[in-house]
């Protein structure tokens, strides 16, 4: 008598999703959403893709091998206010924050997960800006002593990031929940320190793919725009008032 066959198991779900914000930059979403698809798509359970200002939609009636699941803001919100929606969206275990102009030569997503340590809460790549022979050095402390000295000639960057910039952001979703996310209070620029001052703070780890690389195509918007330089600097002044920052910097401090 034949043997009844078991139930195929299903396939594992993707564990990532993925939040994207477009300010008028659905051109630029466009290329990265073909290669998140061409290399990644087995690990991306979601694109959450934010229209955050009124613009043409270029992606219409596109395809990929993923969710593309679009939230279009009546008025423009910040940036952690943002992501903390898309959040809302997430059911896998890691929530990837990343800017419109990431690119990718080949997949990062599944090998950062599968270098993933226990504690680790937030995880990058290392960065390549253009036009420049090797990935950006580690970020020391957030200090007005650092920002003004990290260009000049002997400057050495710490071995250990001591926080990440906002394009790549891959949390461990149990993290950003346990956080709140980000601090909405920050409107653009200095959430990105806040958040890995706070994530640190409560126990994770900051890991870096050190043997992995994405591009960046950067969009120095606050170079160009008084407006954007207003909130770089007024975040900056939040970030340097604000509890996390002396809490993490005495944390930060050696012997500590």
């Amino acid at each position: 008598m034949p043997t009844p066959s078991s139930p195929a198991s299903p396939a594992p779900l993707p564990p990532i999703t993925i939040s994207i914000v477009s300010h008028g930059q659905l051109a630029l979403v466009q290329p990265l959403i073909d290669q998140l698809d061409r290399y990644s798509r087995a690990s991306i359970a979601k694109v959450v893709l934010t229209v955050n200002i009124p613009e043409p939609d270029v992606l219409a009636g596109k395809s990929c091998g993923f969710e593309v699941e679009r939230i279009e803001n009546a008025s423009p919100k910040g940036f952690g206010a943002n992501h903390n929606q898309a959040f809302a969206r997430c059911t896998t275990p890691w929530f990837l924050v990343l800017n419109p102009d990431i690119r990718f030569d080949s997949d990062v997503l599944a090998p950062l997960i599968v270098q993933a340590a226990p504690d680790a809460g937030l995880m990058t790549p290392r960065i390549l800006e253009p036009g420049k022979p090797g990935p950006e050095p580690h970020r020391a402390l957030l200090t007005p002593v650092e920002i003004l000295g990290r260009n000049k000639p002997g400057y050495v960057p710490p071995a250990v990031p001591a926080w990440i910039p906002g394009l790549f952001m891959l949390f461990r979703s149990e993290a950003y929940r346990q956080i709140g996310g980000f601090d909405e209070r920050f409107f653009m620029y200095g959430e990105d320190f806040d958040i890995c001052a706070r994530t640190q703070l409560a126990g994770w780890k900051l890991q870096v793919g050190e043997d992995l690389l994405a591009r960046h195509d950067a969009q120095r918007a606050s170079h160009r725009s008084k407006r954007y330089l207003y909130w770089h600097v007024t975040s900056l002044l939040k970030v340097w008032r604000s509890g996390a920052f002396w809490r993490y910097r005495r944390m930060q401090r050696p012997g500590a």
